[in-house]
């Protein structure tokens, strides 16, 4: 079964990179951007049936920084 875990920091953390990709717009010329946050993607193949309480585990053991970061999940075909 393949699943995506989409990591990104919470509201209110500070987001170095995506200020910094950001002003790398606005130096392209590129207008309208609000702001930018980067976050990551992770991609895992898992055995059928693992169910989403492993996947959470997983992600908050070690995918993803609850202090600072949020995290979805979801599975092929949802």
């Amino acid at each position: 079964m393949n699943v995506r875990v989409l990591v990104r920091l919470k509201p209110g953390v500070l987001d170095p990179q995506g200020r910094a990709v950001h002003h790398a717009l606005e130096g392209l010329g590129f207008e309208g951007v609000a702001d930018v946050r980067v976050g990551r993607l992770i991609e895992l193949e898992v055995a059928e049936g693992t169910d989403h309480a492993a996947l959470t585990e997983m992600c908050e053991k070690l995918l993803a920084n609850t202090v600072i970061e949020d995290f979805t999940i979801e599975t092929e075909g949802a």
